[in-house]
């Protein structure tokens, strides 16, 4: 089967291996396919013979890249099981190789084939909104789709992270938390205003203008003019106490001593890194660690490690690149991207970030200076967290061992449901499941 369509390509349908060529090797499909193959940019899909979906790829030149496969040596075992499996293919073609990236990673993301790199748990992540929808702007986290309108911060490699963030933020500048409804329905402050973490523009306690002005405060605060909004607040405080206005100047200092607090507890700040995202890969016993450490305004907002599902063959810079190119299939590149492996397609990896990103992208591999000190940084990170992965793997395995002797099963369980079902006297039953494998809770 072989589909030379322009467009995005929806889910692959089922496809089945043609009756007459039940005996044929996936060599054998793969040159047959080769001939129809388009000679330009695009992207391939192999089908086993249950028309599931075994590996999708990119290439500059589909027909040529087709053709490789068509070959009976000089494959790793890999791919030559993956070759063995393959009784059908699909093509979509691009306009270019860039456009062939950005759509593989976002089959491969979707799709989920067994031969390739497959980015886990890929959860939204949360940034900060200061909501424009209303005349006085609320602070909020927020997560998803970014149509709401408004300025937004991040991202953040947690919800507590957003959480801890925007506690400290209302101390500093006492923006309002609340929803538009609560807003326009209070007729004296909250308890957020007695506690000094809100400055009640909702009953009149502050002008709309100097509310305004607070809010420009945190926005320059989280674009990273830390300096500038301190050194305000400072003069703020001085005049205050010259004038005697000893509450005034004692209220501007809890807010001061709220913004320290967030850059202490930022337990790396690096000052030539303003805008960036720094991976870091990790191998060992067969599986992958990715480190992910994110800046921003030359705030650091956290990190988070992935274990991406690959071939314990791969190489930790073929594992790196595949994964980088999922990571951002549905969020926007910062400007630089500072990686612990060189990888083969580097400049069009960051061509296509730049077309999706809409500003330019530099992906590097540093060698030296800060830059360098910090990914090996995140490289520890990697380390350590695959280190207490490969831990916690061991411990489960021996509960499943110690599951099969009790149990007295041939082997230890692969996957474990459990289930548990509740009723109020016959009435609104509520049944849950719940599901552990070989590398704990799913």
């Amino acid at each position: 089967m072989t589909d030379k369509r322009t467009d995005s390509a929806d889910e692959a349908p089922l496809v089945k291996r043609d009756p007459d060529a039940a005996a044929e090797t996936g060599a054998n499909v793969i040159a047959r396919h080769a001939k129809l193959a388009p000679p330009g940019p695009g992207v391939y899909r192999m089908f086993d013979a249950d028309g599931l979906v075994l590996y999708v790829g990119k290439a500059r030149h589909l027909k040529k890249r087709v053709q490789s496969y068509a070959r009976g040596t000089g494959h790793n075992n890999r791919i030559a099981r993956m070759i063995a499996d393959t009784a059908a293919m699909e093509f979509v073609t691009t306009k270019t190789e860039m456009e062939a990236l950005l759509l593989e990673a976002n089959l491969i993301k979707r799709l989920k084939p067994r031969y390739n790199v497959v980015l886990r748990d890929d959860k939204s992540f949360p940034f900060i909104l200061i909501s424009r929808n209303h005349a006085v702007p609320q602070i909020l986290k927020h997560r998803g789709a970014r149509n709401r309108k408004g300025d937004y911060f991040g991202p953040f490699a947690s919800a507590g992270a957003v959480g801890r963030t925007i506690n400290t933020l209302q101390r500093a500048f006492l923006l309002r938390s609340c929803s538009d409804g609560y807003y326009e329905a209070r007729t004296r402050p909250c308890l957020l205003y007695q506690i000094k973490r809100c400055s009640a523009p909702c009953t009149g306690e502050i002008s709309e203008d100097a509310y305004g002005a607070l809010v420009e405060e945190a926005m320059g605060f989280l674009r990273g003019e830390s300096d500038e909004v301190k050194h305000r607040l400072r003069a703020l405080m001085e005049a205050a106490s010259e004038s005697q206005d000893y509450e005034r100047a004692a209220g501007i200092r809890d807010r001061l001593t709220a913004l320290s607090h967030i850059q202490s507890h930022q337990n790396i700040n690096p000052h030539t890194v303003k805008d960036a995202d720094v991976f870091a890969a990790h191998q060992e016993a067969g599986q992958t660690c990715i480190q992910v450490f994110f800046f921003r305004a030359g705030n650091n907002w956290g990190n988070r490690a992935y274990f991406p599902r690959a071939d314990k063959a791969l190489p930790a810079e073929d594992v790196l690149e595949a994964f980088i190119a999922q990571f951002y299939d549905d969020k926007p590149a910062p400007r630089h991207i500072l990686l612990s492996h060189e990888i083969a397609g580097q400049r069009l990896l960051a061509d296509a970030l730049e077309l999706k990103a809409g500003h330019k992208v530099e992906v590097l591999t540093p060698q030296r200076s800060e830059r360098r000190e910090l990914v090996e940084h995140v490289r520890v990170n990697a380390q350590e967290a695959l280190g207490r992965r490969l831990a916690e793997h061991a411990s489960q395995r021996a509960i499943y061992t110690r599951v099969a002797e009790l149990l007295d099963l041939d082997e230890p369980p692969e996957r474990v449901e459990v289930y548990d079902n509740s009723h109020i006297s016959g009435t609104n039953p509520v049944g849950a499941m719940i599901v552990a494998g070989p590398e704990g809770f799913q």
